[in-house]
């Protein structure tokens, strides 16, 4: 056997110290550079939430920004609990995926078999549909008396009866078009094939077994420690936001989190713990309009990207991944209107050392515009 010498030894424990030197300074820098970029951001913007920003598994920044609650003075902290609005929806897709992984769902199947007092005009749509926005049924968000609905406790039966009389907007298959009616579809699945409430499933399938212990379905009546409150206005003139009862928004809009908690979920998704790598790649695969199973599917700055936001009354969120290059950006805001979808990028930009693509204020209102009204209806 050859003989290690001594001086050997010490030669590569010398080396893998500077490169842990080397990698620890670079890491320290980006954190610098990401840190600045934000307080730029929060004096431009008056940026009010919650960001964290990670690469190769290895948080850079978490830090929160603005008041959680203006009326008492309680600023934004990394623990702060937003609610996520459409965040939600790669939730409910993952809850899906893993009652295929025990059998019980079948993605290719009719919804039919799942829920057999479904209406005639359903018989074609299948569980991919619903995953994919391209079953045709029109979102309730949009319909004109949304603005009264939004306020009332609703059972998931009497939301579905809402839209279940409603004509298609195309045949199952046809095209895309964004549709919380059809995620709310899939919470009552869930519920109808695992015998137990949507809230359950997801605490049990998803939350426990990674950890995400401030993480759960809003329910307003609970005490929740570092609850942020919503708001809507511009600059200093803001006002509280309008009421969504919490029942309304159900399996497509109901989570809150916090941007710990979404970490411990992006870094879920890089391996097998909760699914198989198929499943895990299904819900990536882009169909119409670059959309897989509760997740938009693109590419920045030549990198493909994985990314959803989110906007409910009061919030507006983000999560974007660049999985092959192990970035994670979370911003979570609780202020309507904010630019969250931008702000996602430009971090990235930073992170990747990239150019940001949004240097100017005005062009960022319209990327969040859908976010800040997906589960409001129409403006």
């Amino acid at each position: 056997m050859r003989r290690v010498r001594p001086w050997m030894s010490a030669l590569a424990l010398l080396f893998i110290v500077a490169v842990t030197l080397v990698s620890a300074a670079r890491a320290e820098d980006l954190a610098s550079q990401v840190d600045e970029f934000m307080e730029s951001r929060v004096q431009r913007d008056r940026f009010s939430g919650s960001i964290l920003v990670a690469r190769d598994g290895k948080v850079l920044v978490r830090r929160g920004y603005g008041m959680a609650n203006l009326e008492h003075d309680v600023p934004n902290m990394p623990e702060t609990k937003f609610r996520l609005g459409s965040i939600t929806k790669q939730f409910t897709a993952m809850a899906v995926m893993i009652l295929q992984e025990q059998g019980k769902i079948d993605v290719h199947e009719k919804i039919k078999k799942y829920l057999p007092d479904a209406p005639p005009a359903w018989d074609e749509i299948t569980v991919h549909h619903l995953l994919t926005h391209t079953a045709g049924i029109p979102s309730f968000t949009g319909f004109a008396d949304y603005p009264t609905m939004m306020r009332r406790h609703m059972t998931l039966e009497n939301l579905v009866a809402s839209f279940k009389d409603k004509p298609l907007e195309f045949k199952p298959g046809e095209r895309f078009a964004y549709s919380n009616s059809g995620y709310v579809l899939l919470g009552l699945l869930i519920e109808k094939v695992s015998g137990k409430p949507y809230a359950s499933v997801l605490q049990a399938s998803i939350f426990e077994p990674l950890g995400m212990k401030a993480t759960g379905y809003d329910n307003p009546l609970p005490v929740l420690k570092h609850r942020a409150s919503g708001y809507s206005g511009p600059g200093p003139f803001r006002m509280n936001s309008s009421f969504v009862d919490m029942t309304v928004p159900h399996a497509a809009g109901a989570l809150y989190s916090t941007v710990d908690d979404l970490f411990l979920w992006d870094q879920a998704l890089l391996t097998e713990t909760l699914v198989p790598k198929a499943a895990r790649e299904a819900m990536f695969t882009p169909e119409k309009k670059n959309y897989g199973y509760g997740w938009g599917i693109t590419k920045l700055f030549g990198r493909r990207t994985v990314s959803h936001g989110g906007g409910i009354n009061g919030f507006v969120t983000h999560l974007l991944r660049l999985p092959e290059d192990q970035v994670c950006v979370v911003v979570l805001s609780n202020v309507e209107g904010t630019a969250v979808g931008a702000l996602a990028e430009d971090l990235a930009a930073v992170t990747l050392g990239e150019k940001p693509k949004h240097e100017s204020g005005g062009k960022e209102a319209v990327s969040s515009r859908k976010e800040t009204l997906d589960l409001k209806g129409k403006p």
